[in-house]
């Protein structure tokens, strides 16, 4: 499907000391492709133009004078670093050339094969470069995505399910990659707590006692009935304010108003053996709710949070933002 910027018009700026080799490279171009061509006659020339105008691709030679072809390319690089440069090479400059895809241009077409290389390399790197240099003007219009996931027991999963959400999150601009992390560790929590507390009802007692143990028990009840048939469930809406995220499982529960009676801003939990997960999600989420049998749970992240967590009561607990 043709984008919005081609059915205008890609803009390309065209650099050359040669008014010939201008103009015949601005013909072969306008003939095949959707574009708007500008000129240019050395690299000094093309910047103050740059700086004047935006353009989708700049197409240069390397030989010219007061500013040549391998220090605009590098000029690019450093002030336009999404602005793609392809090279029209002559014989005789491939060691330039080499230095100049090496230093940051992203093609090049031999002069004496413009006439039948040169529109479709154009129109290659276009397509692979602008599909998201465009994107943040369509995410000024985003309001809210949603994702359902059902995971089974397998705990491999965990981590490639939210490095997917990460991801997303990091797109959209939700936060810093600090307090992405921080959203990572407690979805990380969550569904940890979903698959091997919830779904496989192993006591964290006996991950305390052994370790080893604990990860034996959780490899035999991964076959066995009632756990092998459990699912986790993950309902992800984010949106410009906030990230939701609803993990439930199929489990029996646990007691949420003992587990919330505690202090969640009370340095002392860092030294208890058990809750450290519910710790870690309750002051890294904006918001935490249970539903009533205890094997759901509701986390919100909120941006710009800017204070620490303060306790709510029983069903919930929140971070002021």
């Amino acid at each position: 499907m043709e984008s919005a910027a081609a059915r205008q018009g890609w803009r390309i700026l065209i650099v050359d000391d040669s008014p010939i080799d201008r103009q015949v490279a601005a013909k072969l171009l306008i003939r095949r492709l959707p574009v708007i061509v500008e000129h240019a006659e050395h690299g000094a020339a093309a910047l103050q133009k740059m700086g004047r105008s935006h353009f989708d691709l700049v197409l240069t030679d390397l030989n010219m004078p007061h500013m040549d072809g391998l220090e605009l390319v590098d000029a690019i690089r450093r002030l336009y670093p999404l602005v793609p440069t392809i090279l029209m090479t002559a014989h005789g400059s491939e060691d330039t050339a080499l230095q100049a895809l090496r230093r940051g241009a992203v093609s090049y077409v031999p002069k004496r094969r413009l006439s039948s290389d040169l529109a479709d390399t154009v129109q290659d790197v276009l397509s692979v470069c602008h599909r998201d240099t465009h994107e943040p003007r369509l995410l000024e219009c985003w309001a809210q995505t949603e994702f359902e996931f059902r995971l089974g027991t397998d705990v491999s999963l965990v981590p490639i399910l939210i490095s997917h959400l990460q991801r997303y999150l990091r797109r959209v601009g939700h936060c810093d990659e600090v307090e992405l992390i921080r959203v990572g560790v407690a979805l990380n929590e969550a569904l940890q707590n979903a698959l091997f507390h919830g779904n496989l009802e192993l006591n964290s007692e006996l991950r305390n006692r052994n370790g080893d143990e604990y990860f034996r028990e959780a490899q035999i009840r991964r076959s066995q009935d009632p756990y092998r048939q459990r699912q986790v469930r993950l309902s992800a809406r984010e949106s410009p304010d906030e990230a939701r995220y609803i993990i439930g499982d199929e489990g029996p529960g646990f007691d949420v108003s003992r587990a919330l009676a505690e202090d969640p801003t009370d340095p002392d939990n860092l030294t208890r053996l058990s809750g450290r997960g519910l710790f870690l999600i309750r002051n890294f989420m904006s918001e935490v709710q249970f539903n009533a049998a205890g094997n759901e749970i509701t986390m919100i992240h909120r941006r710009s949070i800017t204070s620490g967590p303060s306790h709510s009561g029983h069903g919930n607990h929140q971070r002021t933002s």
